[in-house]
């Protein structure tokens, strides 16, 4: 949804309301997570995007704030089994603090043109995080797909009952990484034309891509610690520091 006022116009507070900080690096250590969590919440980030074993260690960390957790379900590959990813998502679905919760498309099978299947393994995810009253976001890995195929996934997920689709993971090799670009955006926003809500991630590093989305209308993005501060930096009212 297009935002009432242009991006430029916005506050930190506002424009950190767009923003899953991503604290997803497997080789972070658990007093990088805490730091990097404490200061996603003290920006007032919408969430912070974790890895599911660390639920534990940063849930003390949001409580009371409004800084959801969104832990990340079969991540980086979404290469599972259904029955493996929806287990996740109930287990994550128990915690309180969590807002929302992403999963990885099979991404092999929307390459192979295999849409029921993918359908039905979405259509799962989403019911079980419906069944604990948490959003659940489908991550596409847009880099490995075309148009056309991009397209036919936001209808799976669509019909599946997702409540977001998004680009990437920030993980995939052996592709180019374009990310959340304005015309894949452009895309995804036109197929699932307002029935679901759209995430960006992936090589969003600048001030003025950041806010370019936004002004298109997307309705979150997915972006890395060192990015967050080189986004939300604004001259009015001082340039915001990560801590790493």
């Amino acid at each position: 949804m297009r935002p009432e006022k242009k991006a430029s116009e916005m506050t930190v507070s506002e424009l950190a309301q767009y923003i899953d900080y991503s604290v997803l690096k497997p080789e972070f250590t658990e007093q990088e997570i805490i730091d990097l969590t404490k200061d996603g919440v003290r920006l007032g980030c919408a969430t912070i995007c974790i890895n599911p074993v660390y639920m534990d260690l940063c849930e003390p960390y949001v409580k009371g704030s409004e800084t959801g957790l969104c832990p990340v379900c079969d991540f980086p590959f979404g290469a599972s089994s259904t029955e493996s990813k929806v287990k996740q998502i109930e287990i994550l679905g128990r915690y309180d603090t969590v807002k929302e919760i992403d999963v990885v498309a099979n991404f092999g099978w929307i390459r192979s043109g295999l849409y029921d299947k993918v359908t039905e393994d979405i259509k799962a995810c989403a019911e079980m995080a419906h069944r604990y009253g948490r959003k659940l976001k489908v991550i596409f890995e847009t880099d490995a797909l075309n148009e056309e195929q991009v397209r036919k996934a936001c209808r799976c997920a669509v019909k599946a009952g997702a409540d977001f689709v998004k680009t990437s993971t920030g993980f995939l090799t052996g592709f180019e990484a374009n990310g959340a670009t304005p015309e894949i955006i452009k895309v995804m926003m036109d197929e699932v034309d307002g029935r679901c809500s759209v995430k960006g991630s992936g090589c969003i590093r600048t001030r003025e891509h950041f806010l370019q989305l936004i002004d298109m209308g997307i309705d979150r993005m997915g972006v890395g610690y060192k990015s967050v501060p080189v986004v939300l930096e604004d001259k009015k009212e001082g340039t915001v520091s990560a801590n790493y």
